[in-house]
């Protein structure tokens, strides 16, 4: 059975975006870009919201020439070769390959699709993993905290829900940014 992880880059205070939407205090360096590529790099399939994946979604024509960075080159390259399922009632098709558009986020779906993985699947974007986490379907998490605190915006966690979570590990980078890594317990 896959695993259902969380990963997101967040500001201290446990924010994705700031509240006028912005997230460039969030962008990583080579170091953490490098480490986040090889998260990403077990993940057979993305499940995403509409809003993430128009984020995301740049990285399937993104340049990955020798006159590129080797880690966005390489983060380009994992993300064109897993598979997308974007939960969206509002985005008519999408335009990067693997992908398919749902129209709406049935639990008992992503616990089947769990059941026949073969390799773990990654939910990204805060909303859709907050359904995914009061679904019980989550099991583990990966933040990294830049050294940021932004006072408000879009939350990483569901203000409404309690977790229990169990540390598997943690590791700090030059930067600042620190990532922790969470099991989440039943």
């Amino acid at each position: 059975m896959a695993k259902l992880i969380y990963s997101a880059i967040t500001s201290l205070d446990l924010y994705v975006s700031d509240r006028d939407g912005n997230f460039n205090w969030a962008m990583p360096d080579e170091e953490v870009h490098a480490f986040v590529n090889d998260l990403e790099r077990q993940v057979g399939t993305h499940l995403y919201g509409r809003r993430m994946y128009e984020t995301m979604v740049g990285w399937e024509t993104m340049p990955t020439g020798p006159e590129e960075s080797p880690v966005t080159s390489d983060f380009a390259m994992i993300w064109r070769n897993a598979d997308k399922i974007i939960y969206s009632a509002s985005l008519q098709e999408a335009t990067s390959a693997r992908t398919r558009i749902v129209r709406a986020f049935i639990p008992e779906d992503v616990r089947r699709l769990k059941a026949s993985a073969t390799r773990d699947i990654s939910i990204g974007g805060s909303d859709l993993a907050a359904s995914a986490l009061r679904a019980g379907l989550v099991d583990e998490i990966h933040l990294i905290l830049v050294p940021f605190s932004v006072g408000g915006g879009h939350p990483a966690l569901p203000n409404d829900l309690f977790l229990s979570l169990e540390l598997l590990d943690h590791r700090r980078f030059a930067n600042g940014a620190v990532h922790v890594h969470y099991r989440v317990r039943g």
